[in-house]
This record gives C-alpha cells, structure tokens and sequence, in this order.
C-alpha cells in the first residue's frame, strides 16, 4: 500500500456549500464586530457618564453654574431643576424662568418658560439663553443704577402720574452704598423690603445682584430671629467661597468674573435694592430721603378688586 492510498479522497467541488460557508463566516464576523463595537459604546457611554458624575461634579454644576445664571439674569425668578442629560460629550441641567413683575400683576409664563444649560466633557459651559440681552424692565433700571440717568426730579414726575394704592416693582438707589446694618435700618423706617440688593455699581452693565430667587439654592435657611439682609449677604459669601480659580472662564460667559465676586464678598456694600411689593404712595416718601439718589419704577399692578 502506497502512501497516495492511505489519504482520504478529495470531494468535488461544490459552488453551493462553498458560498454557504462563505457566508456564514462573513455573518459570524459582523456579528463579533457589532458585538465589539456595541461594548466600546456601551462601555464609553456609561464609562464617560461615571467620569463625568465623579465625585461631587454633576452637584457642584448646578451650585456653581447654576447660581452664577441667576444673577445673570435678575430680572427673572428663576428655579434650577436638578435633572438633565448626560452624555459621552456633555452634562447639562433645566432652568424655569419667568420676568419678575409687581406683585399682584400680571406674569406671563406663570410655570416659567425652561431653558437649557449645558457643560460640557472639559467642564466648559455652552451657549446661555437669555441674560442681557433678554430686555426684562427690571434688568434694565437695574443697568441704569450709576449711570445718573432718570434723576430724582424725573423720578418724582414720573411717581406723581400714578395712583398712590398701586403696587409697583421698584430700584431704589442710594447716594453712597450702605452697610448691611444701614440698610436694615433704612427699610424699616421705610416701611420697604429689600428683595434683591445690589452689591457693586457697574453703569450700563448687569450688576451683580443678590437674594430672593437669586439665592443659592443650597444656602443655610435663615433662622427665625435672623435679619434676611444679613444672611443674604452671608449666603452670597459662603457662595463665593465655594468658587475656584478655575470656575473664572465659565463665569465670564455669565457675565461676571471671580475678582468682581469676590470684591463684592469682601465688601458687603449695598449700592441699590429691588422691592416688588411697595406702593407708589410709599416709594414718593422713599425718594425724598436723603440717602437716595433716585427710585426707578421697573413695573405696576393695579388691584382690580380695590375700592
């Protein structure tokens, strides 16, 4: 016996089993490499999320961003909501905003229309809705605070038109900023609220506004006993003392920088407050004080149901 005769015969060729094979070796490979493919994905996915969320990040977004948009944005009442997206390339969170009106007027949105803001993978915020831009009355007295514009003597024709029992939302400006302590003390014998005050004079420019819906909303609630002005005033600092050297380049887009924060920390200086719910009647004794350099009327309600 030869060694040809111990080897086993040699089948015909066959076209059909050869392009089964084929294709079941072709099918086999795509199918391992969708596989793979679906794993990077599913793996950069939820491996990019966890980076993203590491520590204290998907938090610190809002405190920080989230915060720096209010006072961007004074003359709204805003609500940061904490839910969002997160992707491969970027975190992102919900803000309701709605233009702040006199108390008892009319407020178009009453929910507040949602705007989206967005961080991205490097920690640079995108795009910002709203901000100067959006023209609200009270953003603009608010830019009119140092500018000289719309003096007392305007002031007082412009007050002495309208019913002295209309509510209006109003920017009181002083001659020269007072202390917390001062404040406290003019709004009492005012009979005022100091709403919102606004800690630096910036002519023509947003300035950096705080209290109320500003609020940092993880601020320490305020005890019954404590003065708003006041813990205000200590929320806005603990605020910035949570800023980073690094949070700077964000914080331009909103309009601010960390020296002028930090400024205005230090300070504590008030140069002008908000008051939503003051008469006219009481803002026409207000704006002969002499600490005032002049009242700006942002908006009225007029009450129907007032006798």
């Amino acid at each position: 016996m030869t060694d040809d005769d111990l080897l086993l015969p040699i089948p015909d060729f066959d076209p059909r089993a050869t392009r089964r094979a084929v294709r079941r070796g072709v099918a086999r490979t795509a199918i391992t490499v969708l596989a793979a493919l679906l794993a990077l994905v599913l793996a950069a996915t939820v491996g990019s999320g966890l980076i993203q969320r590491r520590g204290d990040r998907e938090e610190r977004m809002t405190d920080v961003l989230g915060t720096a948009f209010k006072i961007y944005n004074p003359g709204y009442d805003i609500e940061v909501r904490n839910w969002g997206a997160t992707t491969p390339l970027s975190m992102s969170f919900t803000v309701a905003a709605r233009p702040i009106r006199a108390v008892g007027g009319f407020v178009e949105g009453y929910g507040g229309v949602e705007h989206v803001v967005t961080q991205d993978f490097f920690g640079h915020v995108g795009r910002l809705p709203l901000g100067r831009y959006a023209g609200t009355t009270l953003s603009t007295a608010l830019m009119n605070v140092g500018t000289g514009n719309q003096p007392k003597e305007d002031s007082r024709k412009v007050l002495a038109r309208l019913p002295a029992g209309l509510n209006a939302l109003a920017v009181v400006e002083f001659v020269k900023p007072l202390t917390t302590d001062e404040l406290v003390a003019f709004t009492a014998g005012n009979k005022s609220d100091a709403e919102k005050v606004v800690l630096e004079r910036r002519p023509t420019s947003i300035p950096i506004t705080w209290g109320g819906t500003t609020m940092w909303d993880r601020a320490l609630m305020p005890r019954a006993d404590d003065e708003p002005v006041k813990s205000d005033l200590a929320n806005f600092r603990r605020w910035v003392g949570i800023l980073k050297d690094y949070d700077d380049d964000n914080l331009h887009d909103f309009d601010l920088s960390l020296a002028r924060l930090r400024k205005a920390a230090d300070d504590g200086l008030v140069y002008a407050y908000v008051d939503s719910l003051v008469t006219i009647g009481e803002l026409r004794k207000i704006i002969e004080d002499p600490l005032v350099r002049t009242v700006r009327v942002a908006d009225v309600a007029y009450d129907l149901e007032r006798p």
